[in-house]
């Protein structure tokens, strides 16, 4: 899990796994003339239940990333992290993994840094 993630990181990126929040640098913004930061959030809701059914937990990571991204880019803005949160009743460390493995996978194609959660 903590490669997929590292894998998402350029140099921008000014923390390490494991900080429950991440550090970006955003010098790029200096560069525009009127810079503005959108943010999205959302869940995956009962698609959790398909991949219980199905026993795959990747595809959801994969889901709310695109989730998030669809939102972002609607408004014309360009993402630049993901944050993760996962919430679960009962932890199993291989579900989680494959769900947060499934997000880095997303975010990296997405070439966006997943900063932590």
């Amino acid at each position: 899990m903590s490669a997929a993630i590292k894998a998402t990181y350029g140099p921008q990126v000014l923390s390490d796994v494991g900080a429950f929040g991440g550090l970006v640098a955003i010098k790029q913004l200096q560069e525009m003339d009127a810079p503005v930061l959108v943010a999205s959030t959302d869940g995956v809701g009962t698609k959790t239940m398909v991949a219980a059914r199905v026993s795959r937990w990747d595809t959801i990571g994969h889901d709310i990333v695109n989730h998030c991204l669809n939102d972002i880019l609607v408004q014309g803005a360009r993402p630049l992290f993901m944050l993760d949160y996962v919430a679960s009743a009962k932890l199993d460390p291989r579900q989680i993994a494959a769900v947060v493995t499934g997000v880095a996978q997303a975010c990296q194609e997405a070439g966006i840094a997943l900063l932590g959660g």
